[in-house]
């Protein structure tokens, strides 16, 4: 869980790895619907695919529904420090970054369940 992952497509990878692929993505679902946006990808969709798919959504919300967009990241529970530190010039570099950082959040939300949840 410690190890940090180079980009989203490492992260994704592992956790298929892992065997918690499918848990992650249907936690990504959970808190999408949480906030109310709609995003519902297949629980068979491929990492990559997952990847362009969720920040082709961010990169939406961030042109259309910015307070959706507020609103996913508090749900996720995406730390305020972590964007604050995005070195991002424009809106595409600003979604691929958010990306990475909800699914990594995600990512402890899943491995954290299967570790220490009751199984």
């Amino acid at each position: 869980m410690a190890k940090e992952y180079e980009n989203s497509i490492e992260l994704l990878q592992f956790a298929e790895s892992k065997a918690l692929y499918k848990k992650l993505v249907h936690q990504l679902k959970k808190d999408f619907t949480l906030a109310n946006i709609d995003f519902n990808p297949s629980e068979e969709i491929v990492p990559s695919s997952l990847k362009e798919l969720l920040k082709e959504k961010i990169y939406f919300l961030l042109l259309e529904r910015f307070s959706d967009y507020l609103n996913l990241l508090y749900i996720v529970d995406v730390p305020e420090k972590a964007f604050s530190s995005l070195d991002a010039t424009d809106v595409v570099e600003v979604a691929e970054g958010a990306c990475y950082l909800i699914l990594r959040r995600e990512w402890q939300k899943v491995w954290l369940k299967d570790s220490y949840g009751s199984k």
